[in-house]
């Protein structure tokens, strides 16, 4: 496929090849140069324990591991655990999970903030004493209302210039769980007249009277996200705080922690545009939404976005690579065609994938001159893209499967599939001809087709020459097993979901068909789970490894085998 070719960015300047030196790299490259950080570099991914993992996380895995790896630096994974009412074990062990599947590793660096929570909880105090914090008695309503807006400063608290033992002692009886949620804040004391709205005095702890899964009672108070994320970098010694452009308001308060306390070291923060997807959502709340409300069957549905979704599916973390490397990293947001990702997987299983047959919607073919007790191997081969693929040997017999949608008793001209008085070819087989249609006498519903064979046309050839324009793929009637399939679409029907109201309005009712008897070669019968393929014609799919068992493997497809395939398969079904 040439690049003209290939499915792009709706903005063409964010799309950078390969290796190239994206700004991030410069900025480091620069950095190096100029000898900060004693020449080192050290990147983290932070993720929040509320949720699965999604592409866009995976594009910041492979960033951030990559440039680690790259300048010689290291790579922590650090969850930002500081909500306990929202965070779970299972989250943090699917987490680890992707990030090893893409390939990240942080060897024996895996931190949490709860880590920190004794050093936070100092920090703290430290402000207090300087006059840099108070304990707010307004409640969340109040304190929004004293907030102000964008075009009007906010008003000060009554407890702005509470005196700091006061504040001090109050602090530590929150920490001890004497009072009810929501009495009392801890807020830092910046500037209620500031144009970024993050800096009017924001919150740095809250009462929360829930278990912590790692700390379990022992803390009251939780710090908030802001007060933790930036200091946990700077006591880990992370040299370039890599997130996306949303945290670029937030990089001044980050910088006022790091100025006010005594920090081990000054990280620097760039942000880099998050990745949007077309036909796609990526707010954790909402795939939670989706989870919760039972649109999907989990967080590993293979429609959703997730990275243990696409993995279902049968995504490879080699094709998740390549995609975010094609993308690469911007300075500004833009929206990226689902189809890019959809190619990075189609382009290497067509490299690696075995072509084999299956029939979905089988309709019976009696080859009336073939000799009934007959079975012959026809030798096939396995991936014409790879010659040391080799090939394999599948059974022919009179009786067939075909796909229902290769005959019509009353095609257009241009049909070139199966219809009465035409010969077709099976592929690496036997021409065939439809010489009789045979129909249920009550519903008038084709249920068999009488063909013969040409016996001189072994291996899809004519001796004579001629010509067919049809090839069609098949299973023996005798030796196929039934097994199920499943046919995966996007989820969403349109390329913005979340425009024009909810973005649930937006769900796409045949975003999955199962098919539970598909017709398939033998040879897939034991197909372990994780196997791909190629069903000839009809897409690339891999065994589901949640629900495959052993001799009953189930099919999911993973993508098609052009992104054209459909609207062709509709134009010639109206033609």
């Amino acid at each position: 496929m040439s690049d003209a070719d290939r499915p792009g960015t709706t903005d063409s300047e964010n799309v950078r090849e390969g290796e190239s030196v994206d700004f991030i790299r410069a900025i480091i490259k620069d950095d190096l140069a100029a000898g900060r950080n004693e020449g080192r570099v050290h990147t983290r991914f932070p993720p929040e324990p509320n949720g699965y993992l999604h592409i866009g996380h995976a594009k910041s895995i492979v960033l951030n591991s990559g440039i680690a790896r790259e300048f010689g630096g290291k790579f922590n994974l650090r969850f930002d655990d500081t909500n306990p009412e929202k965070e779970d074990v299972e989250y943090v062990d699917s987490i680890k999970e992707d990030m090893r599947w893409l390939g990240a590793d942080w060897e024996d660096r895996e931190f949490y903030a709860s880590d920190y929570f004794d050093q936070l909880y100092a920090w703290a105090q430290h402000l207090i004493r300087a006059g840099k914090a108070y304990v707010c008695s307004l409640n969340e309503q109040e304190i929004r209302s004293y907030r102000g807006t964008v075009t009007e400063p906010g008003r000060p608290s009554p407890d702005r210039d509470r005196p700091a033992d006061e504040s001090l002692d109050l602090l530590e009886r929150m920490k001890s769980g004497e009072f009810p949620e929501g009495k009392y804040t801890l807020r830092a004391k910046i500037d209620m007249a500031h144009p970024n709205m993050k800096m009017r005095d924001p919150l740095l702890y809250r009462i929360r009277h829930i278990a912590h899964h790692r700390t379990g009672d022992r803390w009251h108070i939780y710090p908030m996200y802001d007060f933790a994320h930036g200091q946990s970098d700077a006591i880990e010694g992370i040299t370039h705080s890599i997130c996306t452009l949303e945290f670029e308001v937030n990089r001044p308060l980050y910088d006022w922690f790091i100025a006010n306390l005594p920090v081990p070291h000054q990280p620097r923060q760039i942000e880099f545009a998050r990745l949007n997807l077309t036909y796609t959502v990526m707010s954790k709340r909402k795939l939670l939404q989706l989870v919760t409300e039972g649109h999907v069957s989990g967080w590993d549905d293979p429609r959703m976005p997730t990275i243990s979704g696409l993995r279902r599916l049968g995504y490879t973390s080699s094709s998740i690579r390549t995609f975010c490397d094609r993308i690469g990293v911007a300075k500004r947001d833009s929206t990226v065609d689902l189809d890019l990702l959809k190619w990075a997987i189609r382009e290497e299983m067509n490299r690696t994938a075995p072509r084999v047959m299956a029939v979905l919607r089988p309709l019976k073919v009696v080859i009336t001159n073939y000799p009934e007790d007959q079975v012959e191997m026809i030798e096939c081969v396995n991936n014409p893209e790879d010659p040391g693929a080799g090939t394999r040997e599948v059974p022919f017999c009179r009786e067939l499967w075909i796909e229902r949608d290769d005959f019509r008793e009353e095609a257009p001209r241009k049909f070139f599939r199966l219809k009465p008085g035409q010969e077709v070819r099976l592929k690496h087989a036997y021409f065939i001809t439809c010489d009789e249609v045979v129909k249920d006498p009550d519903t008038g519903e084709v249920t068999e087709l009488r063909c013969t064979y040409d016996p001189e046309t072994r291996g899809g050839d004519a001796p004579d020459g001629r010509k067919v324009r049809g090839t069609l793929h098949w299973v023996s009637a005798r030796h196929a097993f039934a097994a199920e399939v499943r046919l995966y679409d996007n989820l969403f029907r349109a390329p913005f979901p979340e425009e024009g109201g909810s973005f649930l309005d937006n769900l796409n009712p045949d975003s999955l068909e199962v098919i539970p008897r598909a017709m398939l070669e033998p040879s897939l019968a034991e197909a372990g789970p994780g196997f791909r393929c190629q069903f000839m014609r009809l897409g690339y799919f891999c065994t589901d490894a949640k629900d495959s068992r052993p001799g009953a493997p189930v099919f999911n497809r993973t993508v098609t085998l052009k992104d054209t395939w459909a609207k062709l398969e509709a134009k010639g079904k109206a033609g």
